[in-house]
């Protein structure tokens, strides 16, 4: 009984391992749903300044009168609140853990033709956290400034149009969007991929090429959606 003890210990670790990345793999998955509503939502900038005023209003007013005005953008909120906080506490926990059981050496893990020095990641796998980090930094920053209205760089306005439009005339607040959709475009990629994994879809060569090409189609959908308007109030097409 006390040999047992140790294996049975390793594989509850390792049941609770795998359970984490399911966590982590769904609400991420929740994000990548956010992104593609709210990259939906900000292409009503093309639409003129009523469409995307009105569209932020209807947020508001979404499920009235069986709910207060706000409600379920609030549960929505908190929906992705906690998506965000299961993602990352997830993630912080599996580091953690990979950490200890490798030394301080986690991405060594065995030596092949492509990787002579035991270092099997890609750029994007390899930046997950940094990347993380700078999204979360931005997403702070980005509220602050279109949903809070505390932060206004392009002049204080109610209208959520006019806030957006007077933001990205401003150069360098266009270059800090393009920075954080850098690192959201590295770790989109990577964590759609590894979402499937965790999931258990990747099975087989060929349903692999195929899911990597979803993951970078979500990718870039996702992002050249997000880079249009900005880039296009950059340069005068959007006023």
């Amino acid at each position: 009984m006390v040999v047992r003890a140790p294996a049975r210990r390793r594989t509850s670790i390792r049941s609770s391992s795998v359970l984490l990345h399911a966590v982590m793999a769904a609400a991420g998955m929740v994000m990548v749903l956010f992104l593609l509503a709210h990259m939906y939502g900000n292409l009503k900038v093309f639409s003129g300044a009523e469409a995307f005023d009105g569209y932020a209003a209807h947020l508001r007013t979404l499920g009235e009168p069986f709910l207060p005005r706000s409600g379920a953008l609030w549960i929505l909120r908190i929906i992705l609140l906690l998506s965000v906080l299961a993602h990352t506490g997830a993630a912080f926990v599996l580091w953690h853990r990979m950490r200890a059981a490798t030394g301080g050496r986690g991405s060594r893990r065995y030596v092949t033709k492509k990787a002579p020095r035991g270092v099997q990641r890609t750029y994007s796998s390899f930046t997950m956290r940094w990347g993380g980090i700078v999204i979360g930094l931005f997403v702070i920053y980005h509220l602050l400034h279109l949903t809070v209205n505390v932060i206004a760089p392009g002049g204080a306005s109610d209208s959520p149009y006019q806030r957006m439009v007077g933001g990205f005339s401003i150069w360098w607040v266009t270059l800090t969007y393009l920075i954080a959709l850098l690192a959201l475009g590295a770790h989109l990629r990577h964590g759609v991929w590894s979402a499937f994994a965790s999931l258990g879809v990747n099975t087989g060569v060929r349903r692999r090429r195929h899911l990597n090409q979803v993951a970078y189609l979500v990718t870039g959908v996702v992002i050249l959606g997000f880079l249009l308007p900005p880039l296009a109030i950059q340069f005068g097409m959007v006023t």
